[in-house]
């Protein structure tokens, strides 16, 4: 069943990517620049992750919504340490992105979105839940004609788990890009950046996953 990838280059996404390509294969995969400071690192991972998996990769730039985002999410002199979970809400995003890949679903005859959910942040941000998968689901039946289905094998993980996953896949874990930031580096002080890092030192991969990231970052 051959998919649409939303793929972030964040955790979630590449876990996602990997755990599902046996049974979706990625005919596409989607990044998306919607006036986010990360998006140029974002790319590059999305990128390196799509020579691997063999995919073929679209960018798609959302200046709209771009002049929707919050400061802590567009702004380059926002301080990265403040940033919160509230304060990095987008409007409506994995909506228009999820509605975005149903569309070239349809196109391709694709009749799977790949997406990177997780249980900790749908605690916080509705989008990411269950609950937002069935709804999508619905809706997608209505609008479209093949009725794709949302697929996220995270969507009940913790990002621990997610890193545990990735590991037993063998999944690049060290091209993951979570800072909220453009880098060059993860600046370890968002909210994105602490998550990570706690997830690694749970799963017992942070001093693997740095050591293989300073080889990235040369």
């Amino acid at each position: 069943m051959p998919s649409v990838l939303l793929l972030s280059g964040g955790l979630d996404s590449l876990v996602a990517a990997y755990a599902a390509r046996a049974e979706h294969p990625p005919a596409l995969a989607i990044t998306f620049d919607y006036g986010q400071r990360a998006a140029a690192p974002e790319l590059r991972t999305a990128l390196e992750v799509c020579a691997d998996l063999g995919a073929q990769h679209r960018l798609i730039k959302l200046p709209w919504l771009a002049r929707l985002a919050p400061p802590a999410v567009a702004d380059p002199s926002s301080d990265l340490s403040a940033a919160t979970d509230e304060s990095v809400w987008v409007p409506a995003r994995n909506a228009v992105f999820i509605s975005i890949a149903a569309s070239f679903a349809e196109a391709l005859g694709c009749e799977a979105i790949v997406c990177g959910f997780n249980a900790e942040e749908a605690a916080t941000f509705p989008d990411n839940s269950p609950e937002f998968v069935r709804r999508c689901d619905a809706m997608l039946e209505l609008a479209t004609r093949n009725a794709p289905k949302v697929v996220s094998p995270t969507l009940e993980l913790t990002k621990a788990e997610i890193v545990r996953l990735g590991g037993e896949l063998g999944a690049p874990l060290h091209l993951v890009w979570s800072c909220y930031g453009a880098g060059p580096e993860h600046c370890w002080e968002c909210a994105s950046c602490r998550r990570l890092r706690a997830a690694l030192q749970e799963a017992e991969r942070w001093e693997a996953w740095l050591e293989l990231r300073r080889a990235l970052d040369g």
